[in-house]
């Protein structure tokens, strides 16, 4: 009798070490299963659509006005289209006439360009011609690299700065070295040719305006 007990006993040990290992091993699969569909959707590549060329809002119209950083006021003279590997470009046909140059600007790759100034644009830009010249101890090389970045920066009031930082007051050219003739006539015509579009009056008048600001005597006492 005491040996049926034992094994008894001994059964309902069993179960329930069974039962317990059947439990625990009930959670851990449904862990690992956790981890395996963690895993499945990690190693998934992700399925990116393709883009679209990426356009930029048209802005212009044409005949308008408008600046290229590296050659100055242009006028839009057409907006056409054209197929370059199966792939239809809308751009803008642009007349430097200063330059004598036309330029061929994709609609979306037109983020170079920039409007022309305001009217109070403009008049900042004669205060700025009226203010004295910032004198550099740096040598000749090195602003003439700054210079030359200011003009093709696109930027109105730079340019403006170098023509009054170069401006010498008079017409005679012999206190400048040529280099520095060649960057003042560079930023002085780039700026001339912005004024006129914007105040929309003839060449002369607005060279007296702005040698009048700059104080190039010489001019003012022919005028």
């Amino acid at each position: 009798m005491p040996k049926k007990k034992k094994s008894k006993k001994a059964k309902k040990v069993k179960k329930i070490k069974k039962t317990l290992f059947s439990k625990k091993t009930a959670s851990e699969n449904k862990t690992l299963e956790k981890k395996i569909s963690v895993n499945n959707s990690e190693e998934k590549p992700e399925i990116k659509k393709l883009k679209k060329q990426p356009t930029e809002k048209k802005i212009y119209n044409l005949k308008d006005f408008v600046v290229y950083p590296k050659h100055g006021v242009g006028k839009i003279t057409a907006i056409e289209k054209a197929t370059i590997g199966e792939i239809d470009i809308q751009f803008y046909k642009i007349l430097v006439e200063k330059e004598k140059l036309t330029l061929t600007v994709p609609i979306n790759q037109q983020s170079k360009l920039r409007p022309i100034s305001s009217i109070n644009q403009i008049n900042k830009c004669i205060s700025i011609l009226k203010t004295k010249p910032k004198i550099k101890r740096t040598m000749w090389s090195r602003r003439a690299q700054e210079y030359d970045q200011k003009i093709n920066s696109g930027k109105i009031y730079e340019l403006a700065e170098v023509v009054k930082d170069l401006n010498k007051n008079n017409d005679i050219i012999a206190d400048q070295s040529y280099s520095e003739r060649q960057l003042f006539e560079k930023a002085y015509e780039r700026l001339k040719s912005e004024f006129e579009a914007v105040l929309k009056v003839s060449p002369e008048d607005v060279q007296k305006k702005m040698d009048k600001a700059l104080g190039r005597t010489k001019i003012s006492e022919d005028i």
